[in-house]
């Protein structure tokens, strides 16, 4: 499996759940704005629900930094439409903030590099594509190990702030906390602060 990062992220149109409607998504249509897109395995699961929402429950948080969320799983938009009418209490989903993508024929998953061949299901892939359409990260997880959307918005920010300001963010870096300007001179502020 070889890393996205660095490269154009794979354009694709697909079926998907949008506001309890069905309606034809490409990821051409965000230009301009930040994309996360992230895979689960299978629509009414258990893992995969708890991602959803998290992620659903967020929604503003990434639309206030100009970033429009994509979950896409192998399951049909008419499974995912009634996963959205299943109520949270019961395992279901509930209402979700943004785009569910069906991705029955899986080359979406194909060319992310998340299918399981084998089992025709997708590992928990989470891609952060920039204005430009450019992968800027991957996180790969395992089928049982769920995601934190903490930190896939604390890694927007910290792209955003590199491209803003053009320092980069060392380990743990969070809003308000130390840069590192790259540079061999520059960087020794913060490496100074840091041994203080």
């Amino acid at each position: 499996m070889s890393t996205l990062v660095q490269n154009p992220a794979p354009e694709f149109s697909a079926k998907a759940v949008d506001g309890g409607k069905f309606r034809q998504v490409t990821l051409s249509e965000f230009k301009g704005k930040y994309v996360v897109l992230f895979f689960y395995p299978l629509d009414f699961t258990f893992v995969c629900p708890t991602e959803i929402t998290a992620f659903s429950d967020k929604a503003d948080e990434f639309a206030k930094r100009n970033c429009q969320v994509l979950g896409v799983s192998v399951d049909s938009h008419y499974t995912h439409l009634a996963w959205t009418n299943v109520p949270r209490e019961q395992g279901g989903l509930g209402e979700i903030k943004y785009p569910l993508i069906a991705d029955l024929t899986k080359s979406i998953a194909r060319d992310y590099g998340v299918l399981i061949e084998g089992a025709g299901i997708a590992l928990r892939g989470l891609f952060l594509i920039d204005k430009a359409g450019v992968v800027r990260h991957q996180l790969i997880n395992d089928l049982p190990l769920g995601r934190s959307v903490d930190e896939a918005i604390r890694m927007l920010d910290a792209l955003q702030f590199f491209e803003t300001n053009g320092e980069v963010c060392p380990a743990n870096w969070k809003p308000g906390s130390a840069t590192i300007k790259p540079d061999p001179e520059g960087s020794k502020k913060y490496f100074e602060q840091c041994t203080k």
